[in-house]
């Protein structure tokens, strides 16, 4: 059974990016000689597409640290343990980026992205695609279009976004998967 930030990310967050999906085809059409909207279409589903998987990330880590805090700490230390938990998380003012996703997680005492690499050898070239999308929110938020940053290119085709969400599909999947592994090596008991 996946972890509640798992589930939701499959339901509520998914939903709220095929909205933006259908949009994108009413809006474009779905054949050649498309409008040229869609490079603002393509942009808010990219920035969208990050704010959903830091959302994902964000109650992952909750989640994780909630189980950590219930089975690991005496009730007086709890609130204290949390603290600190949450003191200064990343994911709570920053992108959704390899760096702060692993700050955030190794706080709770794993090799975050070792282990996830590990699970899957195509999770280092997710990390690398990650990051783009980082680098592509930041430059959509700021609007700082510079190729050198953003590969090449300052149009975003919706393809490119696409492929971002398929990464952040599979990372999600992997991440639920390691935290999962984590938690229960430590408590002993399976966290959800």
């Amino acid at each position: 059974m996946p972890s509640l930030a798992f589930q939701v990310w499959s339901t509520t967050r998914a939903a709220r990016l095929d909205e933006i999906e259908a949009a994108h085809r009413s809006i474009g059409g779905a054949g050649p000689g498309r409008r040229t909207a869609t490079q603002q279409l393509n942009q808010a589903y990219a920035v969208l597409l990050s704010a959903q998987f830091q959302g994902f990330c964000r109650d992952l880590h909750s989640e994780c640290g909630d189980t950590l805090i219930r089975l690991a700490v005496q009730p007086a230390w709890q609130r204290a343990v949390e603290s600190e938990l949450l003191w200064n998380r990343k994911l709570d003012r920053g992108n959704p980026n390899p760096g702060n996703l692993g700050a955030d997680f190794n706080r709770l005492g794993i090799g975050f992205w070792r282990l996830v690499e590990a699970r899957h050898a195509r999770n280092t070239y997710r990390k690398r695609f990650l990051e783009e999308l980082s680098e592509w929110r930041n430059a959509i938020a700021h609007q700082d279009f510079n190729p050198v940053k953003l590969g090449g290119s300052a149009n975003l085709r919706l393809r490119r976004v696409r492929h971002w969400r398929s990464v952040c599909n599979a990372l999600a999947a992997t991440f639920d998967d390691v935290m999962r592994g984590f938690l229960q090596s430590i408590t002993g008991v399976a966290p959800w």
